[in-house]
């Protein structure tokens, strides 16, 4: 007891305070911690530390990893909202693994004569094969993309050799009706 007789009911406490806020200002400090796989703290790291230092650098939050037992922990701290949103992005986008069957939106990143490679997820490219572009068929990539251009891509399949991602288009655009052969007369 402090000595004071402050009367204050709690419906006056509820007046001034309706209930916790659900976001933060944007200038308000923060920390946050992913937990990752073992497996994905090297790629979180980098070569070097590049890639995490990297994440630093173009987020403005101080990023950590530490391994436990049970699998690697990413701590963030930032100074505000829009570098903790970034550095978290950068993170997940790393450790995040792509769903054979989902569609994405890509950007072509460069082309051969082939087909072009298409980045469909941060940090991840994959081949979007000549012939799986369009149902008709495609004899040159001459014109057909320029680098930078935005493209919608389905995963279709991930090489279980080589990790590779392999891209369609042509599946996400409907199917081209064949024409119907003429029936045969009756005579």
């Amino acid at each position: 007891d402090c000595g004071y007789d402050i009367p204050v009911s709690k419906s006056e406490m509820k007046k001034a305070i309706e209930g916790t806020r659900e976001e933060f200002k944007p200038q308000t400090p923060r920390a946050t911690v992913i937990k990752i796989m073992k497996d994905q703290i090297g790629a979180v790291i980098g070569p070097g530390g590049k890639v995490v230092q990297d994440i630093q650098k173009q987020s403005g939050a101080t990023v950590t990893i530490e391994e436990k037992e049970d699998g690697g922990y990413v701590s963030i701290f930032s100074s505000n909202g829009p570098a903790m949103d970034k550095a978290v992005a950068m993170v997940k986008g790393i450790v995040t693994i792509p769903e054979v069957g989902e569609v994405y939106k890509g950007k072509v990143k460069y082309i051969q004569s082939f087909g072009a490679f298409v980045e469909f997820f941060p940090g991840k490219d994959g081949l979007l094969h000549i012939s799986e572009i369009s149902w008709d068929r495609i004899d040159t990539m001459d014109g057909v993309f320029k680098e930078g251009d935005k493209i919608k891509v389905k995963l279709v399949e991930v090489d279980k050799k080589t990790g590779k991602f392999r891209l369609s288009a042509k599946v996400l655009l409907p199917k081209p009706e064949k024409p119907e052969a003429p029936a045969a007369s009756a005579e």
